[in-house]
């Protein structure tokens, strides 16, 4: 199976109609209010082909599940500090709503990240995310060190995320032949590819994602 393509951080409407016709698999809107992408918009164009996510940092779960319906969400990304309890609340309400909503539990790595931490999420998470650790919740444009995924044990897929950009390529082209890719799901781009917050460059995403799916050949 190709690993798949998530592109996060969606801000303007004329642009994410746009970035949408190159049909990557996951397309993130971020609902962080000290994010500069901030998604303000109170609709997303029909980008039905495509499977939406809705970022959030430690929110309550009353606004979750509302910005879910509004917004029509496939997934529901956890980016801040949220419990394997909170999850599992999370996925109950999702439940009781008739909501099939996948969730994706991001972790901010760094050389001393303990992936044993992980076991208490596994069973009310769908996928992982595994961003660099840095300043922000997310959108530090840096990328960790992805061999210390050597001590990654579990088998939940999870996207890889965290500074990727074109000057990547080669390394991820390396990094996708490991044992430790195994259960890279997908990889997540975003602050590498804009020409200013939420506003991505579709040239650059296009070169990149043609890089990408030729690394597997």
């Amino acid at each position: 199976m190709s690993v798949k393509l998530k592109i996060c951080g969606m801000k303007f409407l004329e642009n994410i109609l746009e970035t949408a016709q190159l049909q990557p698999d996951f397309m993130g809107f971020i609902f962080y209010g000290k994010s500069p992408r901030f998604y303000t918009e109170e609709v997303i164009p029909n980008i039905d082909f495509i499977k939406k996510v809705g970022v959030f940092v430690n929110a309550v779960e009353e606004e979750i599940l509302e910005k879910t319906k509004k917004y029509d969400f496939n997934l529901v990304q956890l980016h801040g500090n949220e419990s394997p309890d909170f999850c599992k609340n999370l996925k109950e309400k999702f439940l009781e709503n008739h909501l099939n909503i996948a969730i994706i539990k991001a972790f901010s790595v760094d050389g001393n990240f303990d992936f044993g931490s992980l076991e208490t999420y596994e069973e009310d998470t769908d996928y992982f995310l595994f961003d660099t650790k840095g300043k922000l919740y997310g959108g530090n444009g840096t990328v960790f060190h992805w061999q210390i995924l050597k001590n990654y044990t579990l088998k939940k897929p999870y996207f890889l995320s965290g500074g990727i950009g074109i000057s990547e390529i080669k390394q991820l082209k390396t990094f996708l032949k490991t044992p430790e890719s195994k259960y890279c799901f997908a990889i997540d781009v975003n602050s590498k590819f804009e020409t200013e917050p939420g506003l991505k460059d579709n040239l650059l995403l296009k070169e990149f994602k043609k890089a990408l799916y030729e690394s597997e050949l």
